[in-house]
């Protein structure tokens, strides 16, 4: 028998027993904790690896909700952003915060008690201290050679 699926497309609980290949779009989407720190400018040491997250944000981050504000077409205004899939979550996920969703599932870990599908609020992200809400600075007012006096502390 089928998972029954609600209105909003999701499966209950589907996090926990749906691999991520297996998700269908809606449930794909649901697992943004719309914590913004994807769309935190990165460094990545080219010797090592490493990968430092700044403070700086892309463009097109929306710093009081932490959402793109062009999701939809967000690869035509800024050609270099990475659109997450389950196909490439492989390659991609070394750079992901580490409180990601995506990121957590893809290494069989929980989901957070504070992401929005456990808790049941949208804004338990923002609650929780976890989102760039309202300390971002924009990408355009840092010169990319000034991005290293920005770096982050990542939650591991």
């Amino acid at each position: 028998m089928k998972d029954p699926i609600d209105r909003t497309g999701l499966r209950p609980r589907f996090w926990e027993r749906v691999p991520l290949k297996q998700m269908n779009p809606r449930e794909w989407e649901a697992l943004c904790d719309g914590c913004g720190k994807c769309c935190l400018n990165k460094l990545e040491d080219a010797d090592t690896g490493e990968v430092v997250f700044t403070r700086v944000a892309c463009r097109l981050l929306d710093d009081d909700t932490c959402r793109c504000a062009h999701y939809d077409v967000r690869k035509t205004i800024v050609p270099e952003c990475v659109v997450l899939k389950p196909g490439n979550i492989e390659e991609i996920a070394y750079w992901m915060p580490a409180s990601c969703a995506y990121r957590l599932l893809w290494e069989g870990k929980a989901l957070r008690d504070w992401h929005p599908l456990v808790s049941g609020d949208p804004d338990s992200v923002h609650r929780a201290g976890v989102s760039v809400r309202g300390w971002t600075v924009p990408e355009f007012d840092v010169p990319v050679e000034e991005w290293e006096d920005h770096l982050i502390e990542e939650e591991l």
